[in-house]
């Protein structure tokens, strides 16, 4: 069967499926999710019975996979796999974690509006989460469309912005929740990425304004007006319009293009258990990811 797609936002995403994800894909196949990613930038897959190797194998159908800040802080993990990012506020030994544990805090980062691995270079293309254990209530997970967002700019603001670059931290987000506890060395060992306001997705050939929480100075800009213009331009890129909010259900597995979206995960009773458990490819050459 051939990929079929319901839009499911005036803008982007869309409801997708004909396709089983759980076995090895086609070149075909391939071709066709990297399309609607191109067109829709997410797509949501419902009813996914994965198991983690599952994942990880749809995963890396579309490049090499990303491991993110595991790659510098290495903390014991209650997944066999690190290849299997755990996106819950369950601890190692598999009990709800304390409100003030380090996953917890990992969790409030991520209700930040981010792009996956926009710190390092290469940054992430697609992510995919897959829902396991979800709360009562919350939890929701919204996308906004960036290249929305730069087409509604004003005509000033697009050529201001066209030749600037900022430069993205990994330690930005846990700074600002009050996480200081770094050492030089660890600091050391994840240096900033620098990515230019205005780019163009190879993909689908739009221009995108790329912003996120990770995004903390402009380049050759005083810090304060830098922090102030970039949570303008934050501001613009999530507005109502250009955001979907996706409600979860178990087995919905939700890929997102990190090179053209920013998400941000939404409050729920962390004393309630949560888990979805997140696979990111790192960007390669867009001969792997272009439509036939």
């Amino acid at each position: 069967m051939s990929l079929r797609l319901k839009p499911l936002h005036s803008l982007f995403v869309a409801e997708a499926s004909g396709i089983d994800i759980t076995r090895p894909l086609s070149d075909t196949e391939v071709r066709q999710i990297n399309a609607a990613m191109n067109e829709y930038a997410v797509l949501v897959w419902r009813g996914q019975p994965l198991t983690g190797q599952q994942q990880i194998d749809f995963a890396k159908s579309f490049g090499p996979l990303d491991l993110g800040l595991k790659k510098v802080f290495k903390r014991k993990e209650r997944l066999e796999d690190e290849r299997l990012i755990d996106i819950s506020n369950v601890d190692a030994e598999g009990n709800v974690a304390r409100r003030d544990s380090p996953k917890n805090l990992s969790n409030f980062a991520n209700q930040l509006w981010h792009s996956d691995s926009s710190f390092q270079d290469p940054r992430a293309a697609y992510s995919m989460l897959h829902a396991l254990v979800l709360p009562s209530w919350g939890g929701n997970t919204e996308f906004a469309d960036l290249r929305a967002a730069y087409d509604a700019l004003p005509d000033r603001t697009k050529a201001e912005i066209e030749e600037l670059r900022a430069e993205h931290y990994a330690l930005h987000t846990r700074i600002l929740l009050g996480d200081e506890a770094y050492t030089d060395e660890q600091k050391k060992t994840i240096p900033p990425a620098v990515w230019a306001l205005v780019q163009t997705h190879p993909g689908s050939g739009r221009k995108l304004l790329f912003v996120g929480v990770h995004a903390r100075q402009v380049i050759g800009w005083p810090t304060a007006e830098s922090r102030m213009y970039l949570q303008d331009l934050l501001e613009h890129a999530t507005q109502r319009e250009f955001v979907y909010r996706h409600e979860w259900q178990v087995g919905d597995l939700v890929m997102w293009d990190n090179r053209s979206t920013l998400h941000r995960g939404r409050r729920y009773d962390i004393a309630e258990r949560r888990e979805l458990r997140r696979t990111t490819i790192e960007n390669v050459p867009e001969a792997r990811l272009m439509a036939a």
